[in-house]
């Protein structure tokens, strides 16, 4: 079975936009093309549904119920409880909560394991513990390749290790991290697991309880959906952490990671992203039945594009030596998000791109701890092309042409 991609790109209304015709998307990392039906809800709730929702009215009871139709489809597709699927204003915010519950909840002289591959958000909060006499111990990068390996994590897991934080892949390395075998390590050692899976769930969807971390965080706006971040915080460590929400709702699971009040709207749209999937998978014939089993089968239609396009990219520019291609050359072990070390500043590369035709980014990222492991200088940073499984294979060749010129 191959992505019909007709269908794919008739989904999103950027793609018949014309002010965007004749520009191929490679920054998709930065933040994806938004799905008809997430802007089709957005529209029907700022129009129809702008109240307070859960009040006894009609258009408010409908607020609500489209806030908790999204809640309770997306964990369903994630393989979690309802209850374990929280939304917040960002992935940053949402995990600078829950390093504060972490703060309350761990005693000095308890540690902590962080990495230097991972965006800084699901590094910088976490360092900050050290403040409070938590340990923080560094799982790093292997800086020629940018591979955390799991076996140097084992010299570093003790009874004292109370948290572990890595990222499903890195925002520049691409690498896809082994999450299950990474979070048994920990589990066996005595500690919680946390999963910035924000430059994954673009490429599918994952099982978050298959997976089997305690807490897996990812952004919607990056997913095809509206500017929130989706928190997963597993019964049983959301019932140990300090509530961080008003005290009367201390005993709401959902509700104990999130302090400030939700964008009711942007809860309600993010529905829109399972009706996409769920979409796809009766397009493609695949489950009749089953949130995850859904979301499964979308998720290996989206891979399998993802890595017949790849690859050729990847084999275009890993011999070059006028460039450094960051993480593996293999498409089958990374997510389609390609950073290129340029030995010179790569904005202005990013730029020339652009009069090609390509929108893509140069910076550091935000994962300037990663880059700078492996040598990269962050003032001229990395040239990043990104794309989605609504990526064409010839706007793959239009960038493969572009990046001839422009280097």
């Amino acid at each position: 079975m191959t992505l019909d991609m007709d269908f794919v790109r008739g989904q999103f209304p950027a793609f018949q936009e014309p002010s965007l015709q004749g520009q191929a998307f490679f920054e998709n990392a930065g933040g994806s093309y938004t799905c008809r039906q997430v802007i089709d809800r957005l529209t029907r709730y700022y129009t129809q549904r702008k109240v307070q929702p859960y009040a006894p009215y009609a258009a408010s009871e409908l607020a609500g119920a489209e806030m908790d139709e999204a809640r309770a489809r997306l964990a369903a597709m994630m393989g979690v409880a309802t209850e374990e699927l929280s939304f917040g204003p960002s992935t940053t915010q949402n995990t600078y909560v829950l390093a504060q519950a972490f703060r309350q909840f761990l005693k000095p002289g308890e540690a902590i394991v962080v990495t230097n591959q991972d965006h800084e958000a699901n590094t910088g909060p976490w360092r900050r513990l050290a403040e409070s006499g938590i340990e923080v111990r560094e799982w790093r990068i292997n800086p020629q390749t940018g591979h955390l390996d799991p076996a140097d994590l084992e010299q570093l897991l003790d009874e004292n290790v109370r948290l572990v934080c890595f990222p499903h892949c890195s925002n520049v390395v691409g690498e896809i991290n082994p999450v299950t075998e990474i979070t048994a390590l920990s589990h066996a050692a005595g500690a919680f697991v946390c999963v910035d899976g924000v430059s994954y769930a673009p490429h599918g969807l994952p099982n978050v309880g298959d997976l089997g971390p305690d807490i897996y965080l990812f952004s919607a706006y990056k997913t095809y959906g509206p500017h929130q971040g989706l928190m997963v915080v597993r019964r049983e460590l959301g019932a140990l952490l300090p509530n961080q929400a008003h005290y009367f709702n201390a005993d709401c699971l959902y509700k104990r990671f999130t302090p400030a009040g939700p964008d009711h709207a942007q809860v309600a749209a993010s529905a829109g992203m399972a009706d996409y999937i769920e979409a796809l998978n009766a397009h493609h014939g695949g489950p009749a039945e089953g949130a995850a089993e859904q979301a499964a089968f979308v998720h290996d239609l989206m891979r399998a594009h993802e890595i017949a396009l790849l690859q050729p990219l990847l084999d275009a520019v890993k011999t070059r030596n006028d460039l450094r291609l960051l993480g593996p050359a293999e498409a089958e072990k990374r997510a389609p998000t390609v950073a290129l070390a340029l030995n010179r500043p790569a904005e202005p590369v990013a730029r020339q791109l652009g009069e090609y035709g390509v929108m893509a980014g140069g910076g550091d990222f935000y994962a300037v701890r990663a880059i700078t492991a492996m040598g990269v200088d962050p003032e001229q940073g990395v040239l990043r092309l990104s794309f989605t499984h609504y990526t064409s294979p010839e706007e793959v060749e239009t960038l493969i042409a572009a990046l001839d010129q422009v280097l």
